[in-house]
């Protein structure tokens, strides 16, 4: 099949296109950047020569993509700029989703979060749990986004939400979120507060993607929330395969929160490069597990082990400059498996 990716030169994106043609399909990009494709893909050895320049937010950009594809992978999204996030992501969704529909693509994947359905109905994430969302501009954003993916479900367009949860691996051409907070965190230390999180290595992320590439199977829905580890289990996990000892430092959830929104309003005004914020503070303190089940039961993609996410970002994180061999620590001075 030929399939549309959008965002496929972000972290995401870029392991989802190495997973789609490792399947034997024919990949388009959507990009607004051309020069981002050689720099992301060159080290992967990936040549791609068929992509068309555009922004989501334009229909008939969109619409030019799209023609000539069998199928469409959204993985887009904009993450700075408060007015930029609410028009470009919401917009984009629809002119992707829609004009997909539109032409008749089957499947329609649509990247999807957690953050969309936070704070789950049960003790665990669930893919049928009613749409939520937070406060912030980029949770508002993926809300309505969802919103419109289960419209679209609703009418029997063969939509596919997948629901990613925190996303690590190597290869992160940002560095996201994530990865900036585990660097982070081993570099100056773990806030002990309550709850955990549920990691999802990048690479299965993308294999689930591949794997929902099936035409003719209607809307679908499924989880990518890996597995659920509380923050001392992290922390302890970090230091066994760094053989390094981090602080740990105890802060009641409220106060965590207190301290997210403070920096949001920090950097409005001043540039700071500090992965915590108000919506990542509440997930940190209110997080849960994620059912899997029906992703494991129908794609077959099995989650590998925290252990080898964790220890080939950090391993990523050394090898470009990021974080120092010290820091590193024992994953400095091993080779890779």
């Amino acid at each position: 099949m030929k399939i549309l990716v959008t965002g496929g030169t972000g972290f995401v994106g870029s392991h989802a296109v190495a997973a789609l043609l490792r399947g034997g399909h024919q990949v388009r990009l959507l990009v607004r950047d051309p020069s981002k494709i050689q720099r992301v893909f060159e080290i992967r050895g990936i040549q791609i020569d068929d992509y068309a320049v555009g922004d989501m937010a334009d229909a008939q950009a969109v619409r030019n993509a799209l023609l000539g594809c069998d199928a469409v992978l959204h993985a887009a999204a904009t993450l700075f700029g408060d007015h930029e996030i609410g028009v470009t992501n919401v917009q984009g969704a629809r002119n992707v989703l829609g004009i997909g529909c539109e032409l008749g693509l089957d499947p329609i994947l649509y990247t999807s979060t957690v953050a969309a359905i936070f704070p789950p109905t049960g003790e665990r994430f669930a893919v049928d749990d009613p749409v939520r969302g937070l406060e912030t501009p980029y949770g508002r954003s993926k809300t309505e986004c969802e919103r419109f993916a289960r419209e679209l479900q609703v009418r029997g367009a063969p939509v596919v939400s997948i629901y990613p949860a925190a996303v690590f691996g190597p290869d992160d051409p940002g560095p996201g979120e994530p990865t900036r907070g585990l660097r982070d965190g081993i570099r100056f230390g773990w806030p002990m507060t309550t709850s955990g999180i549920s990691i999802v290595d990048v690479r299965d992320l993308a294999e689930v993607m591949a794997a929902a590439v099936e035409p003719g199977r209607g809307p679908r829905r499924f989880m990518a929330g890996g597995h659920f580890m509380s923050w001392p289990e992290f922390a302890n996990l970090c230091d066994t395969l760094t053989h390094r000892r981090t602080l740990r430092l105890a802060i009641p959830a409220p106060l965590l929160r207190g301290i997210g929104r403070l920096l949001d309003a920090t950097k409005r005004i001043v540039p700071i490069n500090y992965p915590l914020t108000y919506e990542s503070a509440v997930f940190v303190t209110r997080f849960a597990p994620c059912d899997n089940s029906a992703t494991v039961e129908q794609l077959g993609v099995e989650f590998r082990p925290t252990a080898e996410t964790l220890e080939d970002t950090i391993r990523w994180l050394y090898e470009t400059g990021e974080i120092s061999a010290k820091i590193a620590g024992r994953i400095a001075s091993d080779p890779a498996s």
